[in-house]
């Protein structure tokens, strides 16, 4: 037989514990008051004794002073015998009264939790406790749970963003494919030219496609926290980095600063990819014949890598936006004036990859004169908590 839902509560519990208390303290009150009383007064019934007056007749019956104030006594101890029963049936009562409207006073706050609970949907999480009170458990638990309110809300405004986002990016190279497909490839009418230049577009639009999509996965597989740390090495990955990534027809050059023995313990095909993603961005912006360096380092316990071009550059107003997603800009010197900067997901996927190496990245740029981007990482035997230093290593 399943029990009323009212038994079944911790208001229900709090008030059989708190009765059960006030009523047991109550009754060992009353229990020593009566033993005291019982062992200082000595009560006992009077002994009868009959006389007989010699005038009267009249038979009467004689006690002792004592006798009489122990008979008194005996009658108080009954009384309160009596009494004591009473009172404890009254306070029995006036203790689950009294437990109901305590345990009621202490679970208000864990009501004001459930209702907000269960106002919050996964579509919205603006909804907060706010619990106001004294700093006890019940304000921490309140204080707890709108902290990790507001972490679910942040990821999922990322989350929702960085859908929007892709899809945006992702809008713009399958219109570009339909548009070649409907208007050169399908028609029978259409030269072999137009079709030779359809078909480098449509090429195009599916590398930058496939270039988001890998992004993508690289996201999803960073923020599942799916790491594999071991012993690097930050210049065997640097190189390999360059061989797999400095790709480019515009005779561009590579140059190489990177001093050995340079340890710390991470994932290798994250780093890689941080540091591809860092040449694949120099490689785009950077101008024909130029040169980009890859330098690394140390600075106290922090290994560094940088990765500098001698591309447009980036203004002191957009520094802390680089590394957001998706997010655009553009050159502001010279021949570059015109030219977009956009970062998609690469650099922000440097940046996830880092902190989660328990690093910090920065950029530092002028208009006109490039860019140098810094992978700060922990070395492999780093014992203090000093921050990276604020300034460039490189040059």
């Amino acid at each position: 037989m399943k029990r009323p839902e009212l038994f079944r509560s911790i208001r229900f519990r709090l008030t059989v514990i708190y009765s059960t208390l006030l009523f047991a303290l109550a009754g060992a009150a009353l229990a020593v008051t009566y033993f005291a009383v019982a062992q200082t007064t000595d009560p006992q019934p009077i002994t009868e004794q009959v006389a007989v007056n010699k005038f009267t007749k009249v038979r009467v019956t004689v006690a002792e002073v004592s006798e009489i104030e122990a008979a008194v006594n005996y009658n108080t101890l009954e009384n309160l015998r009596r009494y004591s029963l009473f009172a404890l049936g009254g306070l029995f009562v006036v203790s689950l009264g009294i437990g109901w409207v305590l345990s009621g006073r202490v679970l208000r706050p864990v009501g004001a939790i459930a209702r907000t609970a269960r106002e919050i949907q996964a579509t919205d999480l603006s909804r907060r406790i706010r619990l106001s009170g004294p700093r006890d458990e019940l304000r921490d638990l309140a204080d707890t749970i709108d902290s990790m309110l507001d972490r679910l809300d942040e990821a999922f405004q990322s989350q929702r963003q960085l859908i929007d986002d892709a899809s945006h990016e992702l809008r713009s190279p399958l219109a570009i494919i339909r548009t070649n497909l409907d208007a050169s490839l399908t028609p029978a009418e259409a030269t072999p030219e137009e079709r030779e230049r359809a078909v480098a577009v449509v090429d195009r639009a599916t590398t930058r496609m496939s270039r988001l999509v890998e992004d993508l996965l690289a996201t999803a597989r960073r923020d599942a926290h799916g790491l594999s740390d071991a012993d690097v090495e930050l210049t065997t990955i640097a190189r390999e980095a360059g061989e797999e990534s400095f790709i480019t027809d515009r005779g561009l050059h590579l140059h190489y600063h990177l001093p050995e023995e340079l340890h710390l313990i991470g994932d290798a095909d994250g780093l890689r990819r941080a540091v591809g993603n860092l040449l694949s961005n120099a490689v785009r912006l950077a101008p024909a014949s130029s040169t980009v360096t890859v330098a690394s380092g140390r600075t106290g316990s922090w290994l560094w890598l940088a990765v500098a071009d001698e591309g447009p550059g980036i203004a002191s107003a957009d520094l802390p936006r680089v590394f957001d997603r998706f997010w655009r800009g553009r050159g502001e010197s010279g021949p570059e004036r015109s030219r977009q900067r956009r970062t998609g997901l690469g650099l922000a996927i440097v940046r996830q990859i880092v902190e989660s190496h328990g690093g910090q990245v920065a950029a530092f740029s002028e208009p006109g004169r490039g860019s140098t981007f810094v992978l700060w990482l922990p070395a492999a035997d780093r014992t203090d908590t000093e921050a990276p230093p604020t300034v460039s290593p490189w040059p």
